[in-house]
C-alpha cells in the first residue's frame, strides 16, 4: 500500500528558540536542530508547504534584558536579531538535507535574507521551498508567538502546529505539578478564561477570531510532526468549535 496523503496542504510551526538548546545552555546544539531539520524535510518531501517561526530566547530574550533594566524596545530588537540567527542556523540544516529553504526576514537584513513580502513568500511555499519567518512582526512588545499566529493567517496556513516541551497543554505546568492533567482538546475561549499560557493572548485571539486551528504537540518525541502532518491526533489540539475534554 502507498503512503496516506497528508492532512494538510500548509503548515506553519512554531518552534521556541529552547527548542535548539537541547542540552546546552546557550546557543544552538547541532544534534537538536539537525533532528527537527530532518523531520521539517520529511514533512516538505511529502508535498506539504512549510513555514517556520523559530524565537531566539536560547540567545536573547527581550523581555529578559528589559526587567533588567534594559531599554524594551533596544532589547526586543536584540531579541529580533537572535530569531534571524535561529532562522539562517535552521535554514543551513534544511539544506544538509536537501531542502531549499529560504529565510525572511521582518527587519531588513538583506546581505543575510530576504525582506518579508507575503506574496513572495506564498510563491516559495507554492514552490516547495521552506520558508523561514524571522525577526518577529518586526515590531517590539509582540511576542513570536504573535509572529506565528499573524505569519500563519497570512499565508493561509492550514494549521498551526506549536511545538513544545511537553506533549500539550496541561491544567497546569506537569513538571512541576505532577498530577497535572493534559487536555486532549480545548477551545480558544477556555484557553483565555483559564490563562492557559501555551500562548500568549493576542496570538491566541487572532487564531480565534481567524478561525485557524492550533496543535500544541512535544518537539522533543522524534516523529511527532511527522505523525500530525499524517492526521494522527497528538498533543493538545485548540479550535473555534472543539469540546474541551482533559485526559
Amino acid at each position: 500500500m502507498g503512503q496516506s496523503a497528508p492532512a494538510y496542504r500548509r503548515i506553519l510551526l512554531k518552534l521556541s528558540g529552547e527548542a535548539l538548546l537541547g542540552d546546552q545552555d546557550y546557543g544552538v546544539d547541532p544534534v537538536v536542530i539537525k533532528r527537527i531539520a530532518s523531520e521539517i524535510a520529511e514533512v516538505a518531501e511529502r508535498g506539504v508547504q512549510v513555514g517556520v517561526v523559530i524565537g531566539g530566547g536560547n540567545i536573547f530574550r527581550g523581555a529578559g534584558l528589559a526587567e533588567a533594566g534594559m531599554d524594551r524596545v533596544t532589547g526586543d530588537h536584540m531579541g529580533m536579531l537572535a530569531t534571524v540567527m535561529n532562522a539562517l542556523a535552521m535554514q543551513d540544516a534544511l539544506e544538509r538535507h536537501r531542502i531549499v529553504a529560504r529565510v525572511m526576514s521582518a527587519l531588513q537584513i538583506h546581505d543575510v535574507c530576504e525582506d518579508y513580502i507575503r506574496r513572495r513568500a506564498i510563491r516559495h511555499l507554492e514552490k516547495g521551498r521552506v520558508v523561514l519567518f524571522a525577526a518577529g512582526t518586526g515590531n517590539p512588545f509582540f511576542t513570536t508567538d504573535t509572529a506565528a499566529s499573524l505569519r500563519a493567517i497570512e499565508i493561509g496556513a492550514d494549521v498551526l502546529l506549536k511545538a513544545t516541551k511537553v506533549d500539550g497543554i496541561y491544567t497546569a505546568d506537569p513538571v512541576t505539578e505532577p498530577d497535572a492533567k493534559r487536555y486532549d482538546g480545548l477551545s480558544f475561549d477556555q484557553v483565555l478564561a483559564e490563562n492557559l499560557k501555551v500562548m500568549d493572548a493576542t496570538a491566541i485571539v487572532m487564531c480565534r477570531e481567524n478561525d485557524l486551528p492550533l496543535i500544541v504537540f512535544s518537539i522533543n518525541n522524534p516523529g511527532d510532526l511527522v505523525r500530525l502532518v499524517d492526521g494522527e491526533s497528538l498533543g493538545t489540539s485548540v479550535a473555534n468549535r472543539l469540546s474541551p475534554t482533559g485526559t
